[in-house]
């Protein structure tokens, strides 16, 4: 807009963006007298719980508003395939619906006011704790620490809990197909056997300790790290 010949900085812009950082041209009276670049820490152990994300199954991409080699830059840290680079702020929660019109099952990973709009539009929104208020708000689980291995853990959580659900559900099928016909007196014929009511309440009872017992070994739950 200024008029200012910036050609003979492209090179070294581009190759500061190659190594992760964004790069603002300085000028001096309408001349180039540096640039200034500014570049994201990755957070700690970001590296560790892509990877612990990859071996639950999932693909992991990246989405930003950085150019893209500074964006291939931070993914190629952290082992990261997917990226999209140069995504205005406004467009985060439409890379996401891209994404679920594919039959995705998506959820983000956000702490900004930008990722707001995406975290509401992804099936599950995840705003780290050190984060915007608004970032939390728009999420449906909040981690309450800075470090990422925390959204692994939530998966692997949700998975074991999800299979104790299951595991429930089958044994009180199981007592019930079994007792029911049992007090209706489905043996008595052959047998002579019925089942009186202070059995029936007690093998109900069974059942819901065994029930409540199974969903208490969760707290033996330790995260694979």
């Amino acid at each position: 807009e200024k008029g200012i010949n910036t050609s003979q900085w492209t090179g070294r812009v581009e190759e500061l963006a190659r190594q992760g950082k964004t790069s603002m041209v300085l000028s001096v009276d309408r001349r180039v007298a540096g640039i200034i670049t500014a570049s994201d820490f990755v957070r700690p152990h970001a590296k560790e719980a892509v990877e612990r994300l990859q071996e639950l199954g999932l693909q992991v991409g990246l989405i930003t508003g950085d150019n893209r080699h500074t964006a291939q830059a931070i993914a190629d840290k952290l082992g990261i395939q997917t990226v999209s680079s140069e995504v205005l702020p406004g467009d985060k929660a439409d890379e996401v619906a891209k994404l679920k019109e594919q039959g995705r099952f998506v959820a983000m990973v956000g702490d900004g006011i930008n990722d707001a709009p995406a975290l509401a539009r992804a099936d599950v929104g995840i705003a780290v704790g050190s984060g915007t208020d608004i970032a939390m708000e728009a999420s449906d689980i909040t981690l309450m620490t800075h470090d990422l291995n925390a959204v692994a853990d939530a998966i692997e959580l949700s998975k074991k809990t999800m299979g104790k659900i299951r595991q429930n559900l089958f044994w009180a099928f199981f007592y019930n197909c079994m007792g029911i016909p049992i007090a209706a007196g489905l043996l008595y014929p052959v047998f002579g056997i019925l089942l009186k009511p202070v059995y029936a309440a007690l093998a109900m009872a069974f059942s819901s300790v065994s029930v409540v017992s199974n969903s208490l070994l969760l707290k033996n739950f330790a995260p694979v790290r």
